[in-house]
């Protein structure tokens, strides 16, 4: 089941004002909005929450977990924070930034054992890889956006989990699949 477009609404809204409170920037005032359902079986879904900026697209911070605590609002809003304040490949959101930022929020479906790497849809399916300690996650969107096919998506997941390329091959590396619903804002 899919998110209606107030759902969707609300939980970039969630979003947005998680950040701003989080970073110390000035926050919307709280108007009404439409409540997010958990009856589509979302209330523990997992979320990731990427920002980019929108001069240029470029990922300003991106987390995620695969298991929500628990509704899908807490979820998304403690993402978002996380996102804009943890990732390690960024230094902290600052409050100037917020308003140049897209806010990407991507609902996860359940994971999924995959047991043969030819079923993997490019721009359906988002990956895991995981062999020993080492694990790499990239969302559906991720192949799309940078046009690979089937064996580049599964080649790019396995340097992102600090392995070589073509280590999905090699026997006890596991591998799952997941889809995601995605929906973005542009800076309000």
């Amino acid at each position: 089941m899919t998110l209606s477009a107030a759902e969707r609404r609300a939980l970039l809204r969630v979003a947005r004002v998680a950040i701003a409170r989080a970073i110390g920037a000035p926050a919307e005032p709280d108007a009404p909005r439409e409540p997010v359902s958990t009856d589509s079986g979302r209330a523990s879904a997992g979320a990731f929450v990427s920002l980019h900026r929108r001069d240029g697209d470029e990922l300003r911070g991106c987390i995620g977990c695969f298991e929500g605590r628990g509704t899908l609002e807490e979820t998304v809003a403690r993402m978002a924070v996380e996102a804009a304040t943890r990732d390690p490949r960024f230094p902290p959101v600052r409050p100037f930034e917020l308003g140049g930022l897209t806010i990407e929020i991507s609902v996860l479906g359940p994971m999924l054992e995959l047991a043969d790497p030819a079923a993997v849809e490019v721009g359906n399916h988002g990956l895991v890889v995981s062999r020993g300690s080492h694990r790499g996650v990239l969302l559906p969107q991720v192949a799309t956006e940078c046009g690979w096919s089937r064996e580049e998506f599964l080649d790019h997941t396995c340097l992102k989990a600090g392995l070589g390329r073509g280590d999905w091959r090699r026997p006890g590396t596991r591998l799952e699949t997941f889809t995601a619903e995605v929906f973005a804002d542009a800076s309000e």
